[in-house]
């Protein structure tokens, strides 16, 4: 493999156009290719983003030679079609989260990826984020003693549409699976998997979960709150407390730059990053760098962390009865 890799981008949405943006500041990367379900959206894609190849199928970028690795960036329910698709052609892949949408999909997956020794990554952007970084520093140091509770949510008021992916269940629509999943992944990185999980749903209209209240147990302990909704605008932070301290992460904690320490002694310090462009580089730089030193897995965002989560995600559903077509 030469130096340069060269991405492929499956998908010409909102987070395609995020992805596309932030791969301009990676080093050793080239956006090769943009793949849609027509050639009409993959060219004005490629026209706005300076993408020399536009396929008008999946199948056809997911074929290209040229191409070393491919971000997925379609609806919930076609991630685990799409990865497949990618991994049969040996093509590394970076797909966005939820990996896919249920432990049985994912564990096939994985075991696909293992088996050929190709790249695989879910892309969760937070995870590789300079702040979670410097939190993750800050905890082991000490600095705010032992962890013993994480309060975070995510609430947001989107326009409703029934046919939409937030609230359409043949999309993977919900709460959970789409804003819910980043309080669930920081209570799983930060506390590990929990003894015991307590939630409670609210169900819409179409059938999806436009609500959602988890709370995760450990005998230790330990307890982590943790909010989803679509039908209100909430604060969105996270708050790390620990025995000494605590940590906040400052409104849209998912993708924040500045995150806040108190000590019990009342003393304050505001931490800040600038980054280089829209915080999804550094998913970017990850997956490259692991490509270029020929490692089949991110040491940052394992195969097996993945694996975790979203059996954390099926168990909450379970408990909270929300089923979608591929569960069965």
């Amino acid at each position: 493999m030469s130096n340069t890799i060269n991405w492929g981008i499956m998908g010409t949405g909102f987070i395609a156009n995020k992805f596309a943006t932030a791969l301009a500041c990676v080093p050793n990367a080239k956006l090769l290719a943009v793949g849609s379900r027509t050639v009409e959206k993959s060219m004005s894609f490629a026209q706005e983003n300076n993408i020399p190849k536009a396929y008008g199928s999946y199948s056809e970028i997911a074929k290209d030679k040229d191409i070393n690795v491919i971000y997925i960036a379609t609806p919930h329910v076609f991630h685990f079609e799409n990865t497949m698709m990618c991994l049969e052609n040996n093509k590394a892949v970076l797909c966005e989260k939820p990996f896919a949408m249920n432990e049985r999909e994912v564990l096939a997956m994985v075991s696909k990826a293992r088996e050929k020794k190709i790249f695989l990554m879910e892309a969760l952007w937070t995870r590789f984020l300079p702040t979670v970084a410097k939190i993750l520093e800050i905890i082991n140091s000490g600095v705010i003693g032992e962890i013993v509770n994480i309060k975070s949510d995510f609430g947001i008021k989107p326009p409703y549409n029934p046919n939409g992916r937030l609230f359409n269940p043949e999309l993977g629509g919900g709460s959970l699976l789409d804003i819910g999943i980043y309080p669930v992944f920081i209570a799983l990185l930060l506390l590990g998997e929990p003894d015991e999980i307590a939630s409670e749903v609210l169900i819409g209209k179409t059938g999806v979960d436009e609500t959602l209240s988890t709370i995760f147990r450990y005998k230790n302990g330990k307890m982590a709150s943790l909010y989803s909704t679509f039908l209100a605008e909430t604060p969105v932070e996270t708050d790390i407390c620990g025995t000494n301290g605590r940590i906040r992460l400052n409104r849209m904690w998912f993708m924040t730059n500045n995150f806040t320490i108190t000590m019990n002694d009342g003393k304050t310090e505001n931490v800040e990053y600038n980054y280089p462009c829209n915080g999804y580089e550094y998913e970017a730089i990850e997956v490259t760098n692991c490509l270029l030193n020929d490692r089949c897995e991110s040491r940052l965002m394992s195969l097996d962390f993945s694996i975790k989560l979203i059996r954390l995600l099926d168990r909450i559903r379970k408990q909270c009865g929300i089923k979608y077509a591929m569960d069965y």
